[in-house]
C-alpha cells in the first residue's frame, strides 16, 4: 500500500515537473545587454529578441545595463533567479575580464549556465596603405624587420584588438606596439590619419573605408573565413591555430533548469537557421552560429585558458 502511494507520488511529481516546463513562459522574458543602446551587442539582443517573442509567445524585451566591460549586466544575471526570465547576451570578454579585473563578483566557470553560441564576428587586421604589406607573410616579415615599431591601435588596454595583437606576437615573435583609444572609431579615425599604422578593428567599423580604400585589409582574425569580407584571407591560413575572434552567446543564471535552457537552444536554433536573420546579423558584420550548451561550455572553458596565458604576456590589469 506504501509503496502504491509512493508511486503515485512520484509520477505526480514527474508530472507537475514536466507540466512546469511545458509551460514556460508565463510572462515577459527579459534579456539583458550589457552594453549602452545602438552598439552591436545592442543590436544583436534586439534582432533575437524580436525573432524569439512569437516562437515563445511571450514578449521577449531587451534591457540595458552597460559598465565595467560587462560586469555590471553580468551581475546582474547572475543574481537573479533561475526561472529563464533573466537571460543575457554576452561576448567573449566574459572569458577575457577574469584575467585583467583583480577582483571579480562571479566566477564565470560557475555561476553562468550557456544557452548556445549567437554569432561570431571578425577583427580585421586593418593597416594603413602606405605599408609596403599586401598579405600576411608581407605583413609578418615587415614586422620581424621592425620589432616594436609597428603601432597597433585598439579600443583599450585589455580589448579584444589589443589582445589580437598580443596573441600574434605570441605565435609569430613579432612585438607591436599597442596604443590604446578611448573607442574603436577613434583608432581607425589616427589609422586613417596615418598616425598609426595598423589595426585590430571590426569589421562594421573598417569595411566601409577599406572598400574607399583608405584602408588595406589584410587578414580576418577568425578560424575561418567570414561571410561579411568573404575575399580576406584568415591570419590562421598563414599561423595555423591563430584566432581572435569576437563570439556573442546566449546566457542564463546556473541552475536554470535543463527543460528551460533546451528549450532556449532549440528555440534559437531555428531563428538563426532563417535566412532573413542571417542577413540582420552579416549586416552587422557577424557570422550565424548556433551549438549546443554543451559546446559552449567547451567554447568558454577553452577561451578562458588561452586569454589567461595572453593578458599575463600583456600585463594588462584593471583595477
Amino acid at each position: 500500500m506504501l509503496q502504491n502511494v509512493l508511486i503515485s507520488l512520484s509520477l505526480l511529481l514527474l508530472s507537475t515537473t514536466e507540466t512546469a516546463a511545458q509551460a514556460w513562459p508565463t510572462k515577459p522574458v527579459r534579456i539583458v545587454s550589457p552594453f549602452a543602446p545602438g552598439g552591436g551587442n545592442d543590436t544583436l539582443s534586439r534582432i533575437l529578441a524580436a525573432a524569439l517573442t512569437p516562437r515563445l509567445g511571450q514578449q521577449v524585451i531587451v534591457e540595458n545595463r552597460p559598465g565595467a566591460n560587462t560586469i555590471v549586466g553580468t551581475e546582474l544575471v547572475v543574481k537573479s533567479p533561475p526561472d529563464g526570465y533573466t537571460l543575457i547576451v554576452l561576448p567573449n570578454a566574459i572569458t577575457i575580464n577574469p584575467h585583467l579585473y583583480r577582483k571579480m563578483p562571479f566566477d564565470v566557470a560557475k555561476d553562468i549556465a550557456p544557452i548556445t553560441q549567437i554569432g561570431a564576428s571578425p577583427l580585421i587586421l586593418t593597416v594603413h596603405p602606405s605599408l609596403p604589406v599586401r598579405n600576411m607573410k608581407d605583413f609578418l616579415a615587415f614586422a620581424r624587420s621592425k620589432p616594436n615599431e609597428l603601432t597597433n591601435g585598439s579600443s583599450g588596454n585589455g580589448s579584444l584588438g589589443h589582445l589580437a595583437g598580443a596573441l600574434l606576437g605570441v605565435m609569430t615573435g613579432t612585438s607591436l606596439v599597442h596604443v590604446p583609444y578611448k573607442g574603436t572609431s577613434l583608432a581607425v579615425t589616427e589609422l586613417i590619419g596615418g598616425q598609426i599604422v595598423m589595426s585590430f578593428a571590426s569589421a562594421l567599423t573598417v569595411v566601409p573605408h577599406i572598400r574607399s580604400g583608405r584602408l588595406r585589409a589584410i587578414a580576418v582574425t577568425s578560424p575561418r573565413r567570414s561571410l561579411a569580407v568573404s575575399d580576406v584571407p584568415t591570419i590562421a591560413e598563414t599561423v595555423p591555430g591563430f584566432s581572435a575572434e569576437l563570439w556573442y552567446a546566449l546566457f542564463a543564471p546556473a541552475s536554470t533548469s535543463a527543460d528551460v535552457i533546451n528549450r532556449l537552444n532549440r528555440e534559437i536554433g531555428f531563428v538563426l537557421a532563417q535566412a532573413d536573420i542571417k542577413e540582420k546579423l552579416a549586416d552587422q558584420g557577424v557570422d550565424a552560429l548556433t551549438g549546443t550548451p554543451q559546446d559552449m561550455v567547451k567554447l568558454v572553458n577553452a577561451d578562458l585558458e588561452k586569454w589567461a596565458k595572453v593578458v599575463k604576456a600583456t600585463g594588462a590589469r584593471i583595477n
